[in-house]
């Protein structure tokens, strides 16, 4: 879990577009999904520890894009970005969830 988790976090800090961290959370669901132990019901929850930690940060990066300078363009592009970026995250999960 944890390492999912760093994973994202690394992703989203370098910017990487919406789609392709949809893709992420479908990777590490298929890894998990595949791993020679793989239970169901331990993917399920996984899951559930993973949507419930991205929705804490999507609350957060919405706190911080209510709280930027509009008045600087870059940092409001780079709020914005980070917040999509999260957000496909958050709904990639909870499709990844209700496919388990």
């Amino acid at each position: 879990m944890d390492a999912a988790i760093l994973r994202l976090m690394a992703l989203v800090a370098k910017g990487v577009a919406p789609h392709r961290m949809a893709r992420e959370v479908e990777l590490i669901a298929a890894d998990w999904a595949a791993a020679p132990e793989a239970d169901p019901a331990e993917i399920r929850d996984r899951l559930d520890q993973l949507q419930e930690l991205i929705a804490a940060g999507v609350a957060d990066a919405e706190e911080q894009a209510s709280d930027v300078d509009t008045s600087e363009p870059a940092a409001v592009k780079q709020a914005a970005a980070t917040l999509a970026a999260l957000r496909a995250t958050q709904e990639a999960t909870a499709r990844a969830l209700e496919a388990a």
